[in-house]
């Protein structure tokens, strides 16, 4: 299980660090699949740019970048040619929505557990949590994002605490749920 989840992305080099650790590739043959569903407000539009340049400063050629907008759903056979799935932020109801609507969160999840790589970026990273109903469950609690106050660094315990929070220059990296979850950044 390889999951990276931000409030605001790749924003300090220990968090980028961990992503280009966690894909473990030369980053220029690195395939993403680019998700910007939940942008549905002028205010996450225009961060887009910013999340796609997450991925072109780690290396990662514009050729080798897909953007999917989840209108339609998109199976497992073809989400597994993608070393990367980047969902970001905006509206995490609506994400949610079009991600079960879709049945991409079945895709999705089945991608998570066969050790596919996942970036969320603030409501791509509530989808996992417990904010939600009928959300993905990849974690059994609450998150939330741009806090400014966050956990502190380190590995957390099992079972994890009813809320997690997440500054925008922390992330919670998943590798083995529920043992290998753990508080990068500050």
């Amino acid at each position: 299980m390889r999951v990276l989840l931000t409030s605001a992305g790749f924003e300090t080099e220990e968090i980028k660090g961990c992503f280009v650790d966690m894909a473990d590739k030369d980053m220029s043959l690195v395939k993403a699949l680019f998700i910007p569903t939940a942008a549905i407000d002028a205010g996450a539009i225009e961060v887009l740019p910013k999340c796609m340049n997450d991925l072109l400063k780690c290396g990662i050629l514009d050729k080798n970048i897909d953007v999917c907008d989840l209108h339609a759903g998109m199976g497992f056979e073809k989400l597994k040619q993608y070393d990367v799935v980047y969902l970001c932020g905006g509206n995490a109801h609506y994400l949610l929505e079009r991600t079960n609507a879709t049945r991409f969160n079945k895709s999705l999840m089945d991608y998570i557990n066969a050790n596919g790589l996942v970036v969320g970026v603030s409501a791509g990273s509530l989808i996992f949590s417990n904010n939600l109903e009928n959300n993905l469950g990849l974690i059994d609690t609450k998150l939330d994002v741009h806090c400014i106050t966050g956990e502190r660094r380190g590995k957390l315990t099992y079972p994890l605490k009813n809320n997690v929070k997440l500054t925008n220059t922390c992330a919670l990296v998943i590798r083995d749920y529920p043992d290998g979850v753990e508080i990068i950044g500050e």
